[in-house]
């Protein structure tokens, strides 16, 4: 009986060190900033300001139908809406509508988002519970010589290989 009173401590400690991997999905994701709201108001973007506002307020259901609505009505709308609906997806537990989107954003050739992509995509992969595209992808941004979300990666993918070890 003494020897399980030493050990439970232990037990304990090891327990509380476990890498729940499926809690590192909402513990890793944070929506992007809304950078849109702000805008000056017109005709031509009104679709696309009321959808913002219902990501700001978080809202990412009803953010992704208008934000699809937009991106849908409008061949020539701004790339950003497509970085938008991607998180909104995200948010709403659809990480492969999210990836999907990403790949067009990319696509797009838009430099300007090259690191939110890279980003997202990866933790659509974790949220998608594809474990070794996402350290890999982690591993990818950790080691780059520069990246926005370099901390990040680093600790997700400190965070996924203690996972695989136990």
């Amino acid at each position: 009986m003494k020897r399980l009173l030493y050990l439970l401590p232990l037990i304990l400690i090891a327990c509380d060190s476990a890498v729940d991997r499926t809690a590192l999905c909402p513990e890793f994701f944070e929506p992007y900033p809304d950078m849109i709201s702000g805008q000056a108001r017109s005709s031509r973007n009104a679709e696309y300001l009321d959808a913002m506002a219902l990501y700001s307020q978080g809202d990412h259901a009803e953010a992704a139908n208008g934000l699809q609505a937009f991106v849908s009505a409008h061949r020539d709308a701004p790339r950003s809406a497509l970085l938008y609906l991607a998180m909104s997806q995200l948010a709403t537990g659809n990480p492969y509508d999210a990836e999907l989107t990403l790949d067009k954003l990319e696509q797009s050739h838009m430099r300007d988002f090259s690191d939110q992509c890279e980003w997202y995509t990866v933790l659509c992969w974790l949220c998608s519970e594809q474990w070794d595209r996402a350290l890999t992808g982690a591993q990818a941004i950790a080691t780059a010589q520069r990246h926005t979300y370099k901390q990040q990666a680093a600790r997700l993918a400190e965070r996924l290989e203690r996972a695989v070890k136990e």
